[in-house]
């Protein structure tokens, strides 16, 4: 296994943090990012009894990587319903999120901070008998105690943004001493592979599996919900910007602006990648002289709304269902772009902006598809919108974009009996 000074001095720092650590939840707690009766959680400390049997342990960082597994732990659960699963997450939404999606016999728990002192005591409680980490996030003390500990690792889908690989590459001892604690790691595509092993991950590990978003079913939404919603619409047009971050809205209510030009009853859905946001953007848009309807603050939708301001948590299957095109956010502003899959599966026509590095491989695959349109401005957007909401066109390119996307299923089967077969053989 290859040594790193850049990691020993990590592991040095981190076995001293304590005190940092501490300071650091305080000033997250002030901020709204910490929940106050769960704080000790993220000092390793549970109050949740370890249950009896294996357990396999699954970190996720935040909301779309915790959305991507849940159907492994389904499978997984599905499969060996003597196994127990422990998922941790590191941000408040996705708490909330998972507290209403994952089965009953899943435990959730906010993840240690990466202090020596915080991981050990959130091993020593828990016990795991496998620890899965899902795409990117890697913190270096959680990963060694758990390796020293002689618990197997694996890393599912796998993703390796530019941004992150260059990042690595000052810390290349690092990266390879924490990839190489993996027993196997399964990569969403090629390039994440290829950049997995140049950073030193034993290529044995190594396996292209494709993405778990791909296979996972859409996001779900009560039939009376979307009756209810459409009854509001009461026939309008409308149109989803999904995941938006700071940046986009303004940009996306200036396409707003251009689409209306075809249709003054047209209605845009916008939903915040941060929920948390809603209330600064409702006052922004309100400030441009936008009629918003905030669905948080529970403000029904009336025919002089312009924009619903959807800033709640765990409906975008409603408002894929109901709104015939979508643009995908972080994709105008460079974050990388968001999930095209959980569109495609639900018939929503398919927008975005160039800055898609996230999901380079599937945005490529639908375009070579001619499965969406890519946008380069809030006008451009306006027009695309305009031009995608013609019936034949959203028919066309939902099609297109459902045939790019259907046949990703296997990968989560995958998966699901990849970790089976480990912890069988940690059994033994």
């Amino acid at each position: 296994m290859a040594r790193s000074l850049a990691l020993a001095a990590y592991l040095a720092w981190s076995a001293r943090a304590a005190p940092f650590a501490e300071a650091k939840l305080k000033a997250r707690l002030a901020e709204g990012k910490e929940e106050a009766e769960r704080l000790s959680e993220r000092k390793g400390i549970a109050v949740i009894a370890r249950p009896k049997g294996r357990v396999i342990w699954i970190h996720c960082a935040s909301v779309g990587e915790s959305i991507s597994v849940l159907d492994v732990v389904r499978g997984l659960v599905e499969q060996d319903p003597d196994l127990n699963i422990l998922m941790t997450t590191g941000t408040v939404t996705s708490a909330q999120l998972m507290a209403k999606q994952l089965p009953e016999q899943v435990i959730h728990q906010y993840v240690p901070l990466d202090a020596t002192m915080f991981v050990r005591r959130f091993l020593d409680h828990w016990r795991p008998n496998l620890a899965v980490w899902t795409e990117s996030e890697l913190w270096p003390s959680l990963i060694h105690h758990t390796h020293a500990r002689g618990i197997p690792l694996a890393l599912v889908n796998a993703r390796m943004s530019d941004q992150s690989f260059s990042k690595w590459k000052w810390f290349s001892g690092a990266a390879a001493s924490l990839l190489q604690r993996f027993d196997q790691i399964r990569a969403q595509d090629r390039e994440t592979a290829r950049k997995l092993r140049r950073l030193g991950a034993k290529g044995s590990a190594v396996r292209v599996t494709g993405t778990l978003k791909e296979g996972a079913a859409p996001p779900p939404c009560a039939e009376v919900d979307r009756a209810a919603f459409a009854a509001q619409l009461a026939g309008r047009p409308c149109w989803l910007a999904a995941s938006t971050h700071p940046g986009e809205e303004a940009l996306v209510a200036q396409a707003h602006k251009f689409a209306r030009r075809a249709s003054l009853r047209l209605l845009l859905i916008l939903t915040p990648r941060h929920p948390e946001r809603g209330d600064a953007i409702a006052a922004d848009l309100r400030a441009d002289g936008w009629n918003v309807a905030q669905r948080s603050a529970e403000e029904n939708l009336t025919e002089d709304t312009q924009i619903y301001l959807a800033d709640t948590l765990g409906e975008m299957g409603l408002w894929f269902r109901v709104c015939p095109v979508t643009f995908l956010g972080g994709s105008l502003v460079p974050i990388g772009g968001h999930n095209p899959f959980e569109p495609a599966g639900l018939g929503s026509a398919i927008l975005t902006g160039p800055h898609t590095g996230n999901f380079r491989e599937i945005f490529g695959r639908l375009a070579d598809g001619n499965a969406m349109r890519l946008v380069s401005s809030a006008e451009d957007l306006g027009q695309q919108v305009d031009a995608a909401l013609s019936p034949e066109e959203a028919a066309r390119l939902a099609h297109a974009a459902w045939e790019v996307v259907s046949d990703g299923a296997e990968v989560v089967d995958e998966t699901v009996n990849a970790l089976l077969g480990m912890i069988e053989k940690a059994k033994r």
